[in-house]
C-alpha cells in the first residue's frame, strides 16, 4: 500500500535539503506506478523502463524548486508524461521497427496461470485489443485517460499534470472512451 502525500512531500523536503536517501524511499514508492504508466504511454517494456529512471532523475534534479501546491504524484506523473511526450516526438522523427512475437503481440505481458489454455487464449487476446486500441488514441487523449483510470487520478490533478483545465481533461477522457468503444466494437461485429 502506497503511503500518504503528506509522507511524500515530507520526502521532498528532506531530498531538498541534502538527504539523498530520500529519493531511495520516493523510488520504492512510485517507481512500479511510474514504469506501469510509461509502458501503457509508450508501449515498450524496455523504453519505459530507462524513462522511468529518468523520471527519477529529473525529481532529483528539481527537488530544489519543488512546492507542494499539489498532490505529489501530479509533480511525479508531470514529470513522467512530458518525458512520454519527448520520447514520442523523438520516435517521430527516428522510425523504428517495432520488436514482438510472431503473433505481433509484446512479450512481457504476463498469462494468468490459473486460466484454462482456451481462457487465457482469449483474455491474451482481449487484452492485446484493448493495449493496441488505446496505444492508438492520439497521445493527449491517451494521457488523460491512463492518468485517470489506471492512476486513479481526479479530473483536477489531471488537469494539473496535463497543463490544462478540468473541462479539457473531461472532454479528452470522453472522447478517449468513445474511440476506445469504437476501435473496439469494429473488432468484434
Amino acid at each position: 500500500m502506497r503511503a500518504s502525500t503528506d509522507d511524500d512531500i515530507s520526502l521532498m523536503q528532506q531530498l531538498a535539503s541534502g538527504d539523498d536517501v530520500a529519493l531511495n524511499e520516493l523510488m520504492a514508492r512510485w517507481r512500479e506506478r511510474v514504469a506501469a504508466f510509461l509502458l501503457r504511454m509508450i508501449g515498450d517494456y524496455a523504453t519505459a523502463l530507462d524513462l522511468t529512471q529518468e523520471t527519477f532523475v529529473r525529481l532529483y534534479t528539481s527537488r530544489h524548486s519543488y512546492r507542494a501546491t499539489a498532490a505529489f504524484s501530479t509533480y511525479l506523473f508531470h514529470i513522467a508524461a512530458n518525458l512520454a511526450r519527448s520520447h514520442a516526438r523523438w520516435k517521430g522523427r527516428h522510425p523504428t521497427v517495432p520488436l514482438t512475437n510472431e503473433e505481433g503481440t509484446l512479450t512481457h505481458d504476463p498469462v494468468d496461470s490459473q486460466l484454462s489454455p482456451d481462457d487465457a487464449a482469449a483474455l491474451r487476446e482481449k487484452t492485446v485489443l484493448v493495449h493496441n486500441a488505446i496505444a492508438a488514441l492520439p497521445a493527449d487523449l491517451r494521457e488523460a485517460l491512463l492518468l485517470f483510470t489506471v492512476e486513479d487520478m481526479s479530473h483536477a490533478e489531471v488537469a494539473t499534470t496535463l497543463g490544462c483545465s478540468v473541462k479539457a481533461v473531461e472532454v479528452r477522457i470522453y472522447r478517449a472512451r468513445q474511440a476506445l468503444k469504437k476501435a473496439l466494437a469494429s473488432q468484434h461485429p
